[in-house]
């Protein structure tokens, strides 16, 4: 099996998680929302680590920036703390950085 084998399969594992996570938000199921924070972010990391030297290096970056801005914002409101949900836009805003540098370098080799 490729590597690309092998982060494809931890990608779609990874999903699965980010869904539960989301849709414990959705149904305001505390607890099991913020222990699947674990899982999704830790699956997150492992495909960045794994692709440290692949183009998608920065396509799953923002990913991982994302699920972080995500996970932050869903404790916000869950704790009761959502004046400080805003601060999420700071890893939303690193998500787009990875994003652009992405599309940078694709650009900018062609």
């Amino acid at each position: 099996m490729n590597l690309f084998d092998k982060i494809r399969k931890l990608e779609n594992i990874h999903i699965i998680f980010w869904l539960i996570k989301d849709m414990c938000w959705m149904l305001e199921l505390k607890v099991l929302g913020a222990v699947m924070i674990i899982p999704t972010l830790s699956l997150c990391v492992l495909i960045v680590i794994k692709t440290l030297k692949t183009k998608e290096l920065f396509i799953n970056s923002a990913i991982l920036c994302w699920i972080s801005a995500n996970s932050f914002w869903m404790l916000m409101e869950f704790f009761n703390h959502s004046h400080f949900k805003n601060y999420a836009a700071i890893p939303f805003g690193l998500g787009f950085l990875c994003v652009g540098i992405f599309y940078w370098n694709s650009l900018s080799k062609k």
